[in-house]
């Protein structure tokens, strides 16, 4: 959730501080509270502030002289938004400057023995144990390298963490279950939670995996395990470019990637759909035989994705379920060897869902990936990666990668059992324009207009829509902070019915398939009682007599309606949080990637 940025290379003192301001900026859609940086000279400079990145930017001098710097944004997990507890955080000397993402476990042990040694602290965080643990190295004799080992092997729980020395060239890293990205510039080197925050700089990249420590200098990098033994780790070059990760003209990132969903899906399409023998095939899952039985494992927006996929696997005849991954590890839930764990998590970084996919990996479970982040933890940390191949997102709220991985989900749960049809690939190959449709002639805005001071929005839908009204209750309560809820339509009698008023607009997903008949007969409930109804349908004269508002959607394949569904629902929470004047790309308290648990 919190973001780092490591440089050092040719750029010097302002320059430098520029960097690192480019680098803090690149990584605001992981969601921050406060953001600091730490310049290493002679002497460590420390500047920090609590609020938007505006109000670090004021605290720095008009001259800087450095020749490695660390920043950080801070999303807040122990101790309040403050400039005190931002970071960077300092030794009792002000010689060590760290910056820390994750949560250390045994942080209260570590306080008590290093104030027994005389160590005075500033902050409410865990955070701030590092570089006193660094400086009490130090202070024995050690060098910075060997200072920063022995400090991080004291350390319990997840991290990403990033140190600079008063009177070293160096920034020293480390990761344990938290992202952590080099760079690889001209003569300059970066490290950072995420590939945006240098890519303007370079496109060079290496992913650097648990336990690996590794230091750069003007003069090059180095790359060590646990043991200090050197590495040799491949270098990746990241096929999108900074323009990628731009806002491209449009008013906020989410409306742009909204837009960018054709484009998504014809990469998540590309190469596997088969025309001439109605097949998918997907290279990357070479080996990955038909399943016994399947367990979905995710988080929000993923998690509604996994429901839709797990959908997909039951019509096919696999017993299969879909688990919130913050409870798989928890849960008595049977697990064997003859078990598919899938897990499906846009970043590959999400802590819950890293952690029930080692659970599974422990028990010897076949485990799969889908993911957006090539090299990320989760693409390692499995037997096979499915890639959604979605593009960079920033916006918080998901939108193009949900659409992208009901797509992969569709295609993987016919590759792995071969249940495929000449209706079913031209069905896949039309979405990509059928969206474009959708984008072009939608009337979410005036539907947004319309019902933008309700009291709560309602979302229903049957089947494969059930996942797609959770899903836009998601979204609406994300980015609108409005009360809103999403259910199998089913349910409504048995207890929603009863917040239900004419200041409750009500989201049904009326499609052509086997539900179209319950489904007109839950909107009647609703309507009898006064709410009004907005219908996302392919099948709009059914619905007319009944509906307030129509948002139609092209014919389809019935397992695709609620791709297309989804689209008209993004864009309808995204006009009312508009008109509501929210900050729809940076939600209040939300985090793009969940990296503690």
């Amino acid at each position: 959730m919190c973001g780092i940025i490591g440089y050092t290379g040719t750029q010097m003192g302002e320059e430098l501080s520029e960097v690192l301001m480019n680098g803090l900026s690149s990584l605001e859609y992981r969601g921050y509270d406060s953001a600091g940086m730490a310049i290493a000279n002679a002497t460590v400079s420390v500047y920090k502030s609590e609020g938007e990145l505006s109000e670090l930017e004021q605290t720095l001098p008009t001259t800087l002289e450095g020749i490695a710097g660390i920043g950080h944004t801070r999303w807040s997990t122990h101790g309040p938004p403050s400039d005190t507890n931002a970071h960077p955080h300092t030794s009792c000397n002000g010689r060590v400057a760290v910056v820390h993402n994750g949560i250390v476990e045994n942080y209260q042990e570590l306080r008590d023995a290093l104030e027994a040694d005389g160590h005075e602290f500033e902050s409410d965080t865990d955070t701030e144990v590092i570089p006193h643990l660094i400086e009490a190295a130090l202070e024995r004799g050690d060098k910075p390298e060997t200072a920063f080992r022995r400090a991080i092997s004291r350390l319990e729980g997840s991290y990403a963490v990033a140190a600079v020395v008063s009177g070293d060239e160096a920034v020293y890293a480390t990761r344990h279950q938290s992202p952590l990205v080099l760079g690889i510039g001209d003569d300059s080197y970066f490290l950072a939670s995420d590939v945006p925050a240098f890519l303007e700089y370079t496109d060079n990249v290496v992913y650097l995996e648990d336990g690996q420590f590794v230091s750069i200098t003007p003069s090059g990098v180095e790359i060590t395990n646990g043991q200090g033994s050197l590495v040799d780790m491949p270098v990746e070059t990241v096929e999108w470019d900074i323009e990628d990760a731009g806002k491209s003209g449009y008013d906020h990132y989410m409306l742009k990637e909204i837009n960018e969903q054709p484009h998504a899906l014809r990469e998540c399409l590309r190469g596997r759909p088969r025309e001439l023998d109605a097949s998918i095939e997907i290279d990357e899952l070479e080996g990955l035989e038909r399943p016994e039985r399947v367990h979905f494992v995710a988080c929000g927006t993923s998690y509604h994705a996994a429901l839709y996929g797990a959908r997909l696997f039951r019509e096919q005849g696999i017993q299969t379920n879909t688990f919130l991954a913050s409870e798989y590890d928890v849960d008595a839930i049977p697990v064997d060897e003859e078990t598919l764990v899938v897990g499906v998590t846009q970043s590959g970084e999400t802590a819950d869902t890293l952690g029930a996919l080692r659970a599974a990996n422990r028990i010897g479970a076949e485990t799969l990936s889908v993911t957006n982040v090539v090299g990320c933890s989760a693409a390692r940390e499995t037997d096979y990666v499915m890639y959604i191949r979605a593009g960079p997102e920033i916006g918080v709220a998901a939108t193009k990668t949900f659409a992208s991985q009901q797509v992969a989900l569709a295609m993987l749960s016919r590759a792995l059992t071969g249940a495929c049809s000449s209706a079913f690939i031209k069905a896949l190959r039309a979405l990509p324009d059928q969206v474009q449709s959708i984008l072009d002639t939608s009337q979410a805005a005036t539907v947004a207009d319309e019902y933008v001071d309700a009291d709560a929005y309602f979302f229903i839908g049957r089947g494969y829509n059930a996942p797609v009204a959770l899903e836009g209750a998601l979204k609406m309560k994300e980015i609108t902070y409005k009360h809103a809820e999403g259910f199998p339509a089913g349910e409504l009698k048995h207890g929603p019915l009863a917040l239900v008023t004419e200041r409750t607009p009500v989201f049904s997903m009326l499609t052509g398939d086997s539900n179209a008949e319950k489904m007109l007969g839950n909107v009647r409930e609703v309507e009898s009682r006064g709410a009004p109804i907005v219908a996302v349908t392919d099948v709009p004269a059914q619905v007319a007599t009944h509906a307030d508002h129509v948002l139609e959607i092209p014919n389809t394949h019935r397992l695709f309606a609620p791709i297309l569904a989804n689209i008209q629902l993004q864009l309808v929470s995204y006009w009312v949080a508009n008109q509501l004047g929210r900050s729809i790309d940076k939600p209040r308290n939300l985090a793009k990637s969940v990296t503690v648990e």
